[in-house]
Protein backbone atom coordinates (compact mmCIF):
# COMPACT_ATOMS: atom_id res chain seq x y z
CA UNK A 1 0.00 0.00 0.00
CA UNK A 2 1.73 3.24 -1.15
CA UNK A 3 2.50 6.06 1.26
CA UNK A 4 0.54 9.24 0.56
CA UNK A 5 1.96 12.57 1.68
CA UNK A 6 -0.79 15.19 1.85
CA UNK A 7 -0.15 18.93 1.49
CA UNK A 8 -1.45 21.19 4.23
CA UNK A 9 -5.14 21.97 4.01
CA UNK A 10 -6.15 25.49 3.04
CA UNK A 11 -9.05 27.28 4.75
CA UNK A 12 -12.33 26.76 2.93
CA UNK A 13 -14.27 29.74 1.61
CA UNK A 14 -17.21 30.89 3.69
CA UNK A 15 -20.56 30.29 2.06
CA UNK A 16 -21.11 34.00 1.38
CA UNK A 17 -17.71 34.19 -0.35
CA UNK A 18 -18.49 31.44 -2.88
CA UNK A 19 -19.30 32.63 -6.37
CA UNK A 20 -20.38 29.12 -7.36
CA UNK A 21 -20.76 25.79 -5.56
CA UNK A 22 -18.98 23.94 -8.39
CA UNK A 23 -15.24 24.57 -8.84
CA UNK A 24 -15.21 27.95 -7.12
CA UNK A 25 -11.85 29.39 -8.16
CA UNK A 26 -9.31 31.54 -6.29
CA UNK A 27 -6.30 32.70 -8.33
CA UNK A 28 -2.81 33.78 -7.20
CA UNK A 29 -0.73 35.02 -10.14
CA UNK A 30 3.08 34.97 -10.19
CA UNK A 31 5.50 35.77 -13.04
CA UNK A 32 6.02 32.15 -14.20
CA UNK A 33 3.09 30.30 -12.69
CA UNK A 34 -0.52 30.69 -11.64
CA UNK A 35 -1.81 29.01 -8.51
CA UNK A 36 -5.51 28.11 -8.63
CA UNK A 37 -7.48 26.82 -5.67
CA UNK A 38 -10.72 25.06 -6.64
CA UNK A 39 -13.54 24.15 -4.23
CA UNK A 40 -16.71 22.20 -5.03
CA UNK A 41 -19.57 22.07 -2.51
CA UNK A 42 -22.18 20.01 -4.37
CA UNK A 43 -22.24 16.77 -6.33
CA UNK A 44 -21.66 17.37 -10.06
CA UNK A 45 -20.73 15.54 -13.25
CA UNK A 46 -18.80 16.25 -16.42
CA UNK A 47 -17.31 19.59 -15.35
CA UNK A 48 -14.81 20.63 -18.03
CA UNK A 49 -11.56 22.49 -17.45
CA UNK A 50 -8.72 23.46 -19.81
CA UNK A 51 -5.48 25.40 -19.21
CA UNK A 52 -3.16 26.99 -21.77
CA UNK A 53 -0.07 25.78 -19.86
CA UNK A 54 1.01 22.47 -18.37
CA UNK A 55 -0.73 22.03 -15.02
CA UNK A 56 0.26 20.17 -11.88
CA UNK A 57 -2.87 19.48 -9.86
CA UNK A 58 -2.90 18.21 -6.27
CA UNK A 59 -5.90 17.03 -4.27
CA UNK A 60 -6.35 18.44 -0.76
CA UNK A 61 -9.85 17.31 0.27
CA UNK A 62 -12.60 14.97 -0.88
CA UNK A 63 -12.77 12.85 -4.01
CA UNK A 64 -12.96 13.51 -7.73
CA UNK A 65 -13.27 11.18 -10.68
CA UNK A 66 -10.96 12.43 -13.43
CA UNK A 67 -11.48 11.72 -17.13
CA UNK A 68 -8.34 12.40 -19.19
CA UNK A 69 -6.88 11.67 -22.62
CA UNK A 70 -10.24 10.66 -24.09
CA UNK A 71 -10.78 7.36 -22.30
CA UNK A 72 -8.83 7.14 -19.04
CA UNK A 73 -10.73 7.73 -15.80
CA UNK A 74 -9.74 7.18 -12.20
CA UNK A 75 -10.50 8.21 -8.62
CA UNK A 76 -8.47 11.22 -7.54
CA UNK A 77 -7.82 11.48 -3.79
CA UNK A 78 -5.85 13.59 -1.28
CA UNK A 79 -2.13 12.84 -1.32
CA UNK A 80 -2.11 12.41 -5.11
CA UNK A 81 -1.11 14.67 -8.00
CA UNK A 82 -1.97 14.67 -11.70
CA UNK A 83 0.05 16.27 -14.50
CA UNK A 84 -2.05 17.62 -17.36
CA UNK A 85 -0.43 18.92 -20.57
CA UNK A 86 -1.42 22.27 -22.02
CA UNK A 87 -4.76 22.41 -23.85
CA UNK A 88 -5.74 18.94 -22.58
CA UNK A 89 -9.38 18.90 -21.50
CA UNK A 90 -10.11 17.59 -18.02
CA UNK A 91 -13.62 16.24 -17.44
CA UNK A 92 -14.34 15.93 -13.73
CA UNK A 93 -17.06 14.25 -11.65
CA UNK A 94 -17.70 15.09 -7.99
CA UNK A 95 -19.76 12.10 -6.78
CA UNK A 96 -19.52 12.82 -3.03
CA UNK A 97 -19.18 16.60 -2.78
CA UNK A 98 -21.57 18.53 -0.56
CA UNK A 99 -21.37 21.38 1.95
CA UNK A 100 -20.16 19.06 4.69
CA UNK A 101 -17.68 17.22 2.46
CA UNK A 102 -16.38 19.62 -0.20
CA UNK A 103 -13.52 18.90 -2.56
CA UNK A 104 -10.50 21.18 -2.65
CA UNK A 105 -7.76 20.97 -5.26
CA UNK A 106 -4.70 22.98 -6.25
CA UNK A 107 -3.95 23.56 -9.93
CA UNK A 108 -0.54 25.06 -10.68
CA UNK A 109 -0.24 26.30 -14.27
CA UNK A 110 3.47 26.39 -15.19
CA UNK A 111 4.92 28.74 -17.80
CA UNK A 112 6.66 26.81 -20.59
CA UNK A 113 9.82 28.93 -20.45
CA UNK A 114 10.65 28.07 -16.84
CA UNK A 115 10.05 24.39 -17.58
CA UNK A 116 12.40 24.60 -20.57
CA UNK A 117 15.07 26.40 -18.51
CA UNK A 118 14.84 23.81 -15.72
CA UNK A 119 15.18 20.90 -18.15
CA UNK A 120 18.17 22.50 -19.86
CA UNK A 121 19.87 23.12 -16.53
CA UNK A 122 19.41 19.53 -15.40
CA UNK A 123 20.46 17.92 -18.66
CA UNK A 124 23.53 20.19 -19.02
CA UNK A 125 24.77 20.24 -15.44
CA UNK A 126 23.30 17.12 -13.83
CA UNK A 127 22.79 14.50 -16.56
CA UNK A 128 21.21 11.16 -15.71
CA UNK A 129 23.48 8.25 -14.87
CA UNK A 130 22.29 6.01 -17.72
CA UNK A 131 23.64 6.87 -21.17
CA UNK A 132 20.95 8.14 -23.54
CA UNK A 133 18.53 8.97 -20.73
CA UNK A 134 17.51 12.60 -20.18
CA UNK A 135 15.40 14.64 -17.82
CA UNK A 136 11.83 15.37 -18.91
CA UNK A 137 8.27 15.46 -17.67
CA UNK A 138 7.02 11.95 -18.50
CA UNK A 139 3.31 12.03 -19.33
CA UNK A 140 3.12 8.24 -19.18
CA UNK A 141 3.40 8.77 -15.41
CA UNK A 142 0.79 11.52 -15.10
CA UNK A 143 -1.01 10.23 -11.96
CA UNK A 144 1.31 9.82 -9.00
CA UNK A 145 1.49 9.61 -5.24
CA UNK A 146 2.99 12.73 -3.71
CA UNK A 147 6.42 12.18 -2.27
CA UNK A 148 7.41 13.84 0.98
CA UNK A 149 9.64 16.18 -1.04
CA UNK A 150 6.88 17.19 -3.48
CA UNK A 151 4.47 17.83 -0.62
CA UNK A 152 6.92 20.03 1.28
CA UNK A 153 7.72 22.04 -1.86
CA UNK A 154 4.03 22.49 -2.74
CA UNK A 155 3.34 23.71 0.80
CA UNK A 156 6.18 26.22 0.51
CA UNK A 157 5.02 27.48 -2.89
CA UNK A 158 1.45 27.91 -1.62
CA UNK A 159 2.72 29.92 1.35
CA UNK A 160 4.82 32.14 -0.94
CA UNK A 161 1.88 32.63 -3.29
CA UNK A 162 -0.79 33.42 -0.71
CA UNK A 163 1.08 35.44 1.93
CA UNK A 164 2.71 38.91 1.82
CA UNK A 165 6.35 37.80 1.57
CA UNK A 166 9.29 40.02 0.58
CA UNK A 167 10.94 39.11 -2.75
CA UNK A 168 7.92 36.91 -3.49
CA UNK A 169 8.58 36.65 -7.25
CA UNK A 170 12.21 35.51 -6.81
CA UNK A 171 11.35 32.99 -4.11
CA UNK A 172 8.46 31.66 -6.19
CA UNK A 173 10.72 31.06 -9.21
CA UNK A 174 13.31 29.19 -7.13
CA UNK A 175 10.62 27.10 -5.47
CA UNK A 176 8.87 26.38 -8.75
CA UNK A 177 12.11 25.07 -10.26
CA UNK A 178 12.63 22.92 -7.19
CA UNK A 179 9.08 21.57 -7.54
CA UNK A 180 9.68 20.64 -11.18
CA UNK A 181 12.90 18.83 -10.24
CA UNK A 182 11.18 17.01 -7.36
CA UNK A 183 8.37 16.05 -9.71
CA UNK A 184 10.74 14.52 -12.26
CA UNK A 185 12.65 12.68 -9.54
CA UNK A 186 9.41 11.26 -8.16
CA UNK A 187 8.30 10.22 -11.64
CA UNK A 188 11.63 8.47 -12.22
CA UNK A 189 11.27 6.66 -8.91
CA UNK A 190 7.66 5.65 -9.56
CA UNK A 191 8.37 4.44 -13.10
CA UNK A 192 11.17 2.20 -11.82
CA UNK A 193 9.06 0.97 -8.91
CA UNK A 194 6.08 0.18 -11.14
CA UNK A 195 8.05 -1.68 -13.80
CA UNK A 196 11.57 -2.36 -12.55
CA UNK A 197 11.44 -5.87 -14.03
CA UNK A 198 11.13 -4.32 -17.52
CA UNK A 199 14.20 -2.08 -17.18
CA UNK A 200 16.73 -4.89 -17.34
CA UNK A 201 19.54 -2.62 -18.56
CA UNK A 202 19.05 0.02 -15.87
CA UNK A 203 21.39 -0.31 -12.90
CA UNK A 204 19.01 1.42 -10.53
CA UNK A 205 16.16 -0.87 -11.57
CA UNK A 206 18.38 -3.80 -10.63
CA UNK A 207 19.05 -2.20 -7.25
CA UNK A 208 15.32 -1.59 -6.68
CA UNK A 209 14.57 -5.24 -7.44
CA UNK A 210 17.29 -6.34 -5.01
CA UNK A 211 15.90 -4.09 -2.27
CA UNK A 212 12.36 -5.41 -2.75
CA UNK A 213 13.56 -9.01 -2.67
CA UNK A 214 15.71 -8.54 0.46
CA UNK A 215 13.73 -6.14 2.67
CA UNK A 216 13.84 -8.57 5.60
CA UNK A 217 17.64 -8.69 5.46
CA UNK A 218 20.30 -6.13 6.28
CA UNK A 219 20.79 -3.84 3.26
CA UNK A 220 23.89 -1.65 3.14
CA UNK A 221 24.87 1.13 0.79
CA UNK A 222 28.14 -0.76 0.20
CA UNK A 223 26.19 -3.74 -1.11
CA UNK A 224 23.93 -1.58 -3.32
CA UNK A 225 26.84 0.38 -4.78
CA UNK A 226 28.64 -2.88 -5.60
CA UNK A 227 25.52 -4.11 -7.43
CA UNK A 228 25.66 -0.93 -9.52
CA UNK A 229 29.42 -1.26 -10.10
CA UNK A 230 29.85 2.26 -8.73
CA UNK A 231 31.87 3.72 -5.89
CA UNK A 232 29.87 4.28 -2.72
CA UNK A 233 29.98 8.12 -2.89
CA UNK A 234 29.11 8.16 -6.61
CA UNK A 235 26.25 5.70 -6.16
CA UNK A 236 24.82 7.65 -3.23
CA UNK A 237 25.05 10.94 -5.16
CA UNK A 238 23.56 9.57 -8.40
CA UNK A 239 20.74 7.69 -6.66
CA UNK A 240 19.66 10.78 -4.74
CA UNK A 241 19.94 12.99 -7.83
CA UNK A 242 17.80 10.68 -9.97
CA UNK A 243 15.15 9.76 -7.40
CA UNK A 244 15.20 12.73 -5.04
CA UNK A 245 15.77 10.49 -2.03
CA UNK A 246 18.80 8.78 -0.52
CA UNK A 247 19.21 4.99 -0.84
CA UNK A 248 18.84 4.68 2.93
CA UNK A 249 15.56 6.61 3.00
CA UNK A 250 14.33 4.63 0.00
CA UNK A 251 14.90 1.35 1.84
CA UNK A 252 13.06 2.70 4.90
CA UNK A 253 10.07 3.78 2.78
CA UNK A 254 9.91 0.39 1.07
CA UNK A 255 10.03 -1.37 4.45
CA UNK A 256 7.24 0.86 5.71
CA UNK A 257 5.08 -0.01 2.68
CA UNK A 258 5.76 -3.70 3.29
CA UNK A 259 4.80 -3.32 6.96
CA UNK A 260 1.50 -1.65 5.99
CA UNK A 261 0.70 -4.60 3.74
CA UNK A 262 1.52 -7.10 6.49
CA UNK A 263 -0.60 -5.21 9.02
CA UNK A 264 -3.61 -6.16 6.91
CA UNK A 265 -3.01 -9.80 7.90
CA UNK A 266 -4.74 -10.15 11.29
CA UNK A 267 -2.94 -13.46 11.92
CA UNK A 268 0.36 -11.56 12.16
CA UNK A 269 1.18 -9.47 15.23
CA UNK A 270 2.42 -5.88 14.90
CA UNK A 271 5.89 -6.90 16.12
CA UNK A 272 6.00 -9.74 13.57
CA UNK A 273 5.05 -7.28 10.80
CA UNK A 274 7.80 -4.97 12.02
CA UNK A 275 10.56 -7.57 11.97
CA UNK A 276 9.36 -9.26 8.76
CA UNK A 277 9.69 -5.88 7.01
CA UNK A 278 13.33 -5.57 8.02
CA UNK A 279 13.01 -3.20 10.99
CA UNK A 280 15.23 -4.28 13.88
CA UNK A 281 13.87 -1.97 16.58
CA UNK A 282 10.16 -2.07 17.51
CA UNK A 283 10.28 1.30 19.27
CA UNK A 284 11.85 2.96 16.20
CA UNK A 285 9.23 1.32 13.98
CA UNK A 286 6.38 2.74 16.08
CA UNK A 287 7.88 6.25 16.09
CA UNK A 288 8.56 6.20 12.34
CA UNK A 289 5.11 4.83 11.51
CA UNK A 290 3.37 7.48 13.64
CA UNK A 291 5.47 10.28 12.13
CA UNK A 292 4.79 9.24 8.52
CA UNK A 293 1.22 7.93 8.77
CA UNK A 294 -0.09 10.08 11.59
CA UNK A 295 -1.36 7.01 13.49
CA UNK A 296 0.28 4.10 15.32
CA UNK A 297 0.53 0.68 13.64
CA UNK A 298 -2.25 -0.59 15.94
CA UNK A 299 -4.54 2.30 14.99
CA UNK A 300 -3.74 1.76 11.32
CA UNK A 301 -4.66 -1.91 11.63
CA UNK A 302 -7.97 -1.07 13.32
CA UNK A 303 -8.86 1.24 10.44
CA UNK A 304 -8.19 -1.56 7.96
CA UNK A 305 -10.48 -4.06 9.71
Amino acid sequence: MPIKFKPKLLPLKKEEELKTLVENRSVYALPHCELNVFETHQASEKVKLVFNDMVLTTMLRGKKVMHLFGSQHFDYLPGESVIVPNYEEMVIDFPEADRDNPTQCLALAVDGDILKDTLQLLNDKYPKAETGDSWNIDLSCFHLQNSLEITATIDRLVRISTEPIAAKDVLADFTLKELLIRLMQTQARQLILDSYHKHTGNRFAYVVQYIKDHLHEEITVDKLSNLCCMSKPNFFRCFKREFGISPVDFVVQERLKQAKTLLGDVSMSVSEACYASGFKDLSYFFKLFKRIEGVTPNEYRRRLN
